[in-house]
């Protein structure tokens, strides 16, 4: 039997201080006219001033797309399609977090296709793109370096997870200088969906030997250098750690998957608007609280790997890691749906729907411990207890 595995990232990644002004050149090889998609607060911070002025350095030009204020939606998509074709366009930019560069992918891929996005859900895409640069300003979703995008489908309620290798970007820019604007609310959040994105990767059935070395990496450095983030935002080496743990969390899950987290994540998204990485921290230790015991080795190497334990018991080692996250949820200071503003009998009227969700995901299934629809309703009312 073989033991070969692929392995598939970005084509390049410049990332560092000042990886903008040094992927200039690079940026000129992609294209001649971009559609820039990003959110109307990057206008005003000032972020996208700062890849325009280097576009406008190589001759680049432009069209903004600076609708996408919110989790990515099919009418955003929908819109984008109609920019990237009216203005003439022959590549993207996204600058953002996660929703502008989901959504960036979902436009390469339907304008290059001709497909509307809910004809992909479900669905592996393997067809074509129009060429792709991302550039984070949370570290976070990792979204740079997958193949993922989630889109959700505003009349159905669901959020569609789509996958394929085209949906990597051709090109990556992890400057952490975007980060620095990032509130300590979103720099918690996430960071924290960063650290999910490591320890689910790990603890993945489809984990593999280079996956998991990612996966271990981005751990260690989310555990040494989130809490500075939160609390000294202009510490630039705390930053450049955490964009870098973040990326590599998302190489380590686009080769391995996530689990049960983020399959009982999109649902929240979905039905009450919980922002991806606010609702994997809120479902982070009950998720993992029922996991644990069937993976108590491979929670017990991040453990030990991160400098968390020194327990030669595997056991004893996960607890040991399941200890130290919930000191970090409380360090940076994650709301509990009560918190946010979601009501609770609003909350338990939808576990049917959402533990039904989640299973379709596909997501949970990756969990080594098997999950079922009636263990994902049981954790939902944990969560509001």
């Amino acid at each position: 039997m073989s033991t070969a595995s692929s392995f598939v990232t970005p084509h390049h990644i410049v990332y560092g201080e000042g990886a903008l002004a040094i992927a200039a050149d690079r940026l000129a090889h992609v294209g001649t006219r971009a559609l820039i998609v990003t959110d109307s607060v990057m206008v005003t911070l000032g972020n996208l001033a700062r890849v325009t002025d280097v576009l406008d350095s190589v001759g680049i030009t432009y069209h903004v797309y600076d609708e996408v204020n919110s989790e990515s939606i099919d009418h955003m998509v929908e819109r984008g399609v109609e920019l990237f074709a009216e203005q003439s366009c022959d590549f993207m930019v996204a600058l953002g977090g996660g929703s502008p560069i989901d959504t960036m992918k979902a436009i390469a891929m339907c304008s290059a296709s001709g497909a509307p996005i809910a004809s992909f859900m479900g669905k592996p895409y393997a067809g074509p793109v129009c060429p792709m640069v991302a550039i984070p300003t949370t570290a976070g979703t990792g979204s740079e370096a997958t193949q993922f995008t989630i889109i959700t489908d505003t009349a159905n309620d669901v959020k569609m997870l789509i996958a394929g290798t085209p949906l990597i970007p051709e090109l990556a820019i992890v400057d952490p200088v975007f980060t620095l604007t990032a509130p300590a609310s979103v720099t918690a959040a996430t960071g924290i969906d960063a650290l999910c994105h490591a320890i689910e990767s790990f603890t993945s059935r489809k984990a593999q030997p280079l996956s998991r070395t990612f996966s271990l990496s981005a751990a260690k450095r989310i555990f040494a250098n989130l809490v500075t983030c939160v609390t000294e935002p202009g510490n630039v080496e705390a930053r450049t750690q955490m964009s870098i743990a973040a990326t590599e969390a998302g190489i380590a899950f686009n080769n391995s998957s996530v689990t049960i987290i983020h399959g009982m994540s999109r649902p929240i998204g979905a039905l009450f608007h919980v922002p991806h990485g606010l609702s994997n921290a809120m479902l982070m230790e009950a998720c993992f609280d029922f996991a644990l015991d069937g993976a108590y080795p491979q929670f017990a190497e991040v453990a030990r790997y991160c400098g968390l334990s020194s327990a030669e018991g595997d056991e004893q080692a996960a607890r040991d890691l399941m200890a130290a996250i919930h000191e970090l949820l409380a360090a940076v200071g994650i709301p509990t749906l009560a918190e946010f503003g979601v009501g609770r009998d609003e909350f338990l009227a939808a576990i049917d729907k959402m533990a039904a969700d989640a299973e379709a995901s596909g997501s949970p299934a990756n969990t080594i411990k098997p999950v079922t629809q009636a263990d994902m309703r049981a954790i939902y009312e944990k969560i509001y207890a």
